[in-house]
Formats: structure tokens, C-alpha cells, sequence
């Protein structure tokens, strides 16, 4: 009994150890761009608001939420390509930027992207920029920041939708042209 309590207590430690590491991605497999020219025709820059910590009761408490981003290709047949996500605090300083290089995106595959609990640095304000392009039409994907944090009996939960700032589509690029 003491050994499984040991254990469990172990299994527990490095949990809690694994979590403090910053993780970057939750997709299994999401592939590199490899060195060639895009021809795209169709892409977004989103705007997606998010929240590292809320305010409650006064100003100056606050509860930390750990933050995933997700971003849901929703197109059955086509990859989709993911150019940036970049994470910005609340006086809009970049505190990180996800995406090194370009990653493409399955048919009907997500990718993720994780902002610990423990990272504050976002603050109340926090958001991400997420630019998508497609080297065909596809359909748009779902781009969400999804907040959760479960402390003692308390728990909560935020879902933030992305917002367009900006649309590339192969009627836009034909009228330049």
C-alpha cells in the first residue's frame, strides 16, 4: 500500500513538473512548411482575445487561467497553412511568438498552442494574432482561446472566439492584378 501511495505521489510530482515547461504545440503532428514557394489565394489575419488572469472582487486579486489557443481546420479536403501566432500581453508587447516557421494543417486537424496557468504575463488583456492562408479556397477554420483554470472547489471556464482584422481571397488578389 505504501509503494502505490509512493507511486502515485511520484506520478503526481512529475505531473506537476511537466506542466511548468512551456509547451508550444498539442498537435501531434503538425508539418513544417518545407522550402517552397506558396501560391496563395485565400488566408486571414485573426484577432483573438484572451485572459491569463481574471479580476475578482477587488483590483487586486486576480485568478489565473491557463490559456489554449486552437485552431480548428475545418476543411474536409485541404490543408490550410499557419504563417503566425504571436501572444501579446496586455499593453500589446509580444510576449511570444509560437510559430518559427510556417506549419500546415490537415484536413479536419487542430493545432494548439498552450499558455500555462502559472504565466501571468498576459495579464487581463492578453491576445493573440493568428495569420492562416490556403494555397486553394477552403473553408474558414474555427480559431478559439479556450481559458480554464480548477483550483481548490473553484473552477472556470472561457471560451473567446477569433475576430477577422484582415481577408486575402482570389477575387481580392485578381482586382490588384
Amino acid at each position: 500500500m505504501r509503494t502505490l501511495i509512493f507511486g502515485w505521489l511520484l506520478i503526481v510530482l512529475l505531473a506537476a513538473c511537466e506542466s511548468n515547461r512551456e509547451v508550444s504545440t498539442l498537435q501531434g503532428n503538425p508539418r513544417p512548411l518545407l522550402d517552397r514557394t506558396l501560391q496563395i489565394v485565400t488566408g486571414q489575419t485573426l484577432y483573438v482575445p484572451a485572459y491569463s488572469e481574471v479580476f475578482y472582487g477587488t483590483r487586486d486579486r486576480t485568478y489565473p487561467l491557463g490559456i489554449t489557443l486552437t485552431i480548428h481546420n475545418t476543411d474536409q479536403e485541404n490543408t490550410i497553412i499557419i504563417q503566425t501566432v504571436r501572444y501579446y500581453d496586455t499593453d500589446g508587447v509580444l510576449i511570444r511568438d509560437y510559430v518559427e516557421q510556417p506549419v500546415e494543417v490537415g484536413p479536419l486537424a487542430t493545432i494548439g498552442f498552450i499558455v500555462p496557468d502559472d504565466d501571468k504575463r498576459g495579464g487581463f488583456g492578453a491576445n493573440f494574432i493568428v495569420e492562416w492562408v490556403g494555397e486553394q479556397p477552403v473553408s474558414e477554420p474555427i480559431v478559439e482561446a479556450v481559458m480554464v483554470s480548477a483550483r481548490d472547489t473553484q473552477g472556470i471556464s472561457i471560451v473567446s472566439p477569433g475576430r477577422i482584422l484582415s481577408q486575402i481571397s482570389a477575387d481580392a488578389e485578381a482586382a490588384t492584378d
